[in-house]
């Protein structure tokens, strides 16, 4: 069955993108949750209008995110989290921390975007982590983990 899906989805797609879905995946779990919608000519046309209109904005907010891409790359954001002496963390850094990180170096991102590369970060030092900041546009950038 084709849908067009009204907001992003994990491992599925993006905000009003026609996607293929099995039918019991979509009548029971998508369609009733608000979403997407069932893919029929007049819901296609709406859909085809609306990007047209929205080509423009979409050109815009991509050129921004290329940007803060390209800024993020030779940035190094700093971590500041409690521990040890042997540079144990108390706890792990998570990518609630790395938004809070980037917020306080002034690129506002929004954590569900983020994920950290490898296992769970629990001592000092510095790592890589991912974030899609656009459709099309994805950037690695480098954090350092630091004692308070």
């Amino acid at each position: 069955m084709e849908i067009i899906l009204k907001q992003d989805i994990e491992k599925l797609g993006f905000k009003d993108e026609l996607v293929k879905v099995k039918d019991g995946y979509g009548r029971n779990f998508l369609i009733p949750r608000g979403m997407a919608v069932i893919a029929n000519s007049s819901n296609k046309k709406v859909l085809q209008e609306n990007l047209r209109q929205r080509a423009k904005k979409d050109a815009k907010l991509k050129d921004e995110a290329t940007k803060l891409a390209e800024t993020l790359k030779t940035q190094i954001v700093s971590v500041a989290v409690k521990a040890g002496e042997k540079g144990k963390i108390f706890g792990s850094v998570n990518t609630i921390m790395l938004a809070d990180a980037l917020q306080k170096a002034g690129h506002n991102v929004d954590r569900k975007y983020i994920t950290i590369r490898g296992e769970a970060i629990k001592q000092l030092g510095k790592y890589d982590a991912d974030i899609r900041l656009h459709r099309e546009v994805s950037a690695t950038f480098k954090f350092e983990v630091v004692a308070e």
